[in-house]
């Protein structure tokens, strides 16, 4: 695995099971994500490349393109990385002080609270 030690990075554990997870901005669509891949922000490109770690160079015609910024699992990261070459998406390190432990925690935390919500909805309309 190549993922930079800078990339802001979380531990997830259930069980006696941990991953690492690595975080990144992206303008792949979610259907190339690997099953362990989390979206935890979408928003356009000119929003979301303000959380890379570097500067994104785009032109202004791209602004809008979907982006996002994922979680990805260190075991997977190779197959990820390559399946986002292949489709010629955007795969950039995420600012590892605007996008620290304590925000990524927040957002996975909304993330599993939002999957619950539409988990329970979802039975109560059954």
């Amino acid at each position: 695995m190549t993922t930079s030690s800078v990339t802001p990075s979380i531990t997830v554990a259930i069980g006696r099971q941990a991953r690492l997870y690595h975080a990144f901005i992206t303008t792949a669509p979610a259907a190339l994500d690997a099953p362990s891949t989390m979206t935890l922000y979408a928003a356009g490109l000119a929003d979301v490349s303000g959380l890379a770690a570097d500067p994104l160079r785009f032109e202004a015609t791209r602004a809008r393109t979907p982006a996002r910024l994922v979680l990805i699992d260190a075991v997977e990261f190779a197959w990820q990385r390559a399946r986002y070459r292949e489709g010629q998406h955007l795969l950039a390190a995420a600012d590892p002080v605007l996008v620290g432990l304590n925000t990524l925690q927040h957002w996975l935390w909304q993330r599993l609270r939002a999957a619950a919500a539409s988990d329970a909805y979802t039975e109560h309309v059954s």
